[in-house]
C-alpha cells in the first residue's frame, strides 16, 4: 500500500549532498566490504525469513509482533539488548502470540552494546528499535552485512548520524536491500489518498502548513526507582540508558522522537525537506533531575524551497490545550491530513477503510522482500529525522539555521567508542551531559548555545 517505495525526497537529498559526497564516499566504501546476503533478489513464498530484533522495549516488541504477523514463513531467531530483564519479558510476550515463530536459542540472545553485530549476523531481516541515538551505527552495520532492515523513527538525532544513514541508504540501494522506516502514516490509507489529491493539484498551490504534537509528558523512569529495583547505585550512563527519553544523545528531544511524525507528513506534502528553520523553545514546567536536558516546548517556522512555511509546535505541558495534527493550506482549500478531509471549493472526505498502519508497513516490507520490489524508505526517513534535528538546533540556539549550514557542522552527540568495549567498560563512560551538584542537568540556552 505504500506510495513512497521510491522516496519523493530522494532528488532533494542528492542535491543537498553534492557538497558532502566526498565525505560519504569513505563510509560507503566500508559498507560495501561484505557480500550481499540471501533474499536480496526476492524470496519464494515458502522461504522462511529469519528476523533479528535489536532493542526489546515496547516499540521493538511491537515491531517484532507485527513482523511475525506478516505470514507463516517468518521466525525470530536472534535478539540483542543491554538489559536482560527487558529481553526476558519481551521474548515471553512474543512467545505467547507466536509460539512456533519465536525460535531464539540461548546462544543467540546477545547482551551488550556490541550485541547488535552478532544478532544481525543470524538474520535475513533486522528490526532496529533501540534508543534512536544508536540507529545510525546499527543501520550501517546491517547494510554492511547485507541485511534487509526495518528501523524505528527517528533514524538519527544529530548531523553526524544523518550523514551516516544517508551513506548507508545509498549502499543499501546498490545492494538491493529493502529498508522500511517506522513512519507508519506513509502506509495509512487515509493519509495516502489525501496527500495524493494534494499532489494531483486538487487544492491548488500549497501556501502554508501547520504541524502540531501538543500533549502531555510521556513516561519517565526516576533514578531512585531504578536504583531501588536494581538494589544498587547506577552509573550515570546506566541511568541515562534506562531513562533515555530525556537525553539528547539517545532521544534527540521530543521534537525528534515524537514530533517527527507530523514533520514527516509535511515533508511528504512538500516532496522534500525545508531549507531553513527558526524558532524558540525552553523548559517551563517539566523540571527536576529526572527530566534530563530536553525542552518541554518547541515552536518552529520551517521554510521550504518554494517559500511556503510550516508552523510547527510540540509541547509536553500539563493543563494546556492538546492537539496532534497536520494541516495544509492551499489556494483551493484546506486539508486536515489526519482526519482525511479537504474543506473549501475542493471539499472532499475520505470514506474508505484500511488496515492498521503499523501492521501494513511490515506487510509492505515483507512483500517487497519476497517479490523483489524496489523499497528504500531510508532516504525520506533520514530527511524527516534531520528536519527534526534542524528544528531542535534552531530552538536550542535561538538562531535561524539553514539546512545547508546545519549539514556543514560537526554536530555529533554519540558517546565515542561505546560499541567497541565490554558492557562493564561502557557503563563507566561519561555521557555528553552529566548532572551538577544539585542533581540538575544544564539546559540549552537560546542565544548562547551553538553547534560546531
Amino acid at each position: 500500500m505504500s506510495n513512497l517505495i521510491v522516496p519523493a525526497s530522494a532528488s532533494v537529498t542528492r542535491r543537498s549532498f553534492l557538497s558532502t559526497s566526498s565525505k560519504l564516499a569513505a563510509g560507503a566504501a566500508a559498507l560495501s566490504t561484505l557480500p550481499v546476503e540471501r533474499f536480496v533478489h526476492g524470496a519464494s513464498p515458502g522461504d522462511t525469513i529469519k528476523v533479528a530484533l535489536i532493542g526489546m522495549g515496547g516499540r521493538g516488541s511491537g515491531a517484532a509482533n507485527q513482523a511475525l504477523s506478516t505470514g507463516e514463513s517468518v521466525k525470530l531467531v536472534a535478539v540483542a539488548d543491554v538489559h536482560k530483564d527487558r529481553m526476558d519479558s519481551s521474548l515471553a510476550n512474543l512467545a505467547k502470540n507466536h509460539k512456533d515463530k519465536v525460535q531464539v536459542k540461548d546462544e543467540h540472545k546477545f547482551m551488550g552494546f556490541d550485541a547488535y553485530k552478532k544478532a544481525i549476523a543470524q538474520a535475513d531481516l533486522v528490526i532496529l528499535a533501540t534508543p534512536p541515538g544508536f540507529r545510525p551505527m546499527q543501520f550501517e552495520e546491517a547494510v554492511r552485512q547485507g541485511k534487509h532492515v526495518f528501523m524505528e523513527k527517528p533514524v538519527c538525532v544529530d548531523v553526524a548520524g544523518y550523514k551516516k544513514v544517508i551513506a548507508a541508504a545509498q549502499e543499501a540501494k546498490k545492494k538491493n536491500l529493502k529498508v522500511g522506516v517506522g513512519l507508519q502514516r506513509h502506509h495509512q490509507a487515509g493519509y495516502i489518498e489525501t496527500i495524493k489529491r494534494i499532489h494531483d493539484g486538487q487544492m491548488g498551490d500549497i501556501m502554508a502548513m501547520r504541524a502540531y504534537w501538543n500533549g502531555n509528558t510521556p513516561w519517565v523512569h526516576k533514578r531512585a526507582d531504578l536504583e531501588a529495583k536494581q538494589g544498587r547505585k547506577l552509573t550515570e550512563l546506566e541511568y541515562q540508558m534506562r531513562n533515555w527519553y530525556y537525553f539528547v544523545w539517545l532521544c534527540g528531544d521530543h521534537i525528534c522522537e515524537q514530533h517527527i511524525h507530523n514533520l514527516d507528513v509535511i515533508n511528504w506534502v512538500k516532496r522534500g525537506h525545508p531549507v531553513k528553520a527558526r524558532g524558540n523553545g525552553g523548559c517551563e514546567t517539566r523540571k527536576g533531575p529526572d527530566y534530563g536536558e530536553i525542552f518541554d516546548h518547541h515552536v518552529v517556522e520551517f521554510t521550504y524551497e518554494d517559500g511556503s512555511v510550516c508552523f510547527s509546535q510540540c509541547r509536553h505541558q500539563l493543563g494546556c490545550w492538546n492537539d496532534v495534527s497536520e494541516h495544509a493550506i492551499g489556494t483551493k482549500g484546506v486539508a486536515n491530513l489526519g482526519r482525511y478531509t479537504i474543506t473549501g471549493p475542493a471539499a472532499w472526505r475520505y470514506q474508505g477503510g484500511g488496515k492498521d498502519p503499523y501492521q501494513q508497513e511490515h506487510d509492505d516490507l515483507f512483500d517487497a522482500i519476497r517479490n523483489d520490489k524496489p523499497y528504500n524508505e531510508a532516504f525520506y526517513g533520514a530527511d524527516s529525522s534531520m528536519t527534526s534535528v534542524l528544528g531542535r538546533m534552531a530552538t536550542y540556539s535561538g538562531k535561524e539555521i539553514s539546512w545547508d549550514d546545519a549539514i556543514k557542522t560537526n554536530h555529533d552527540t554519540m558517546v565515542k567508542g561505546i560499541d567497541q568495549v565490554s558492557w562493564e567498560e561502557a557503563i563507566k563512560l561519561t555521557p555528553p551531559s552529566v548532572p551538577g551538584s544539585d542533581g540538575m542537568y544544564k539546559l540549552p540556552v537560546p542565544g548562547k548555545t551553538t553547534f560546531g
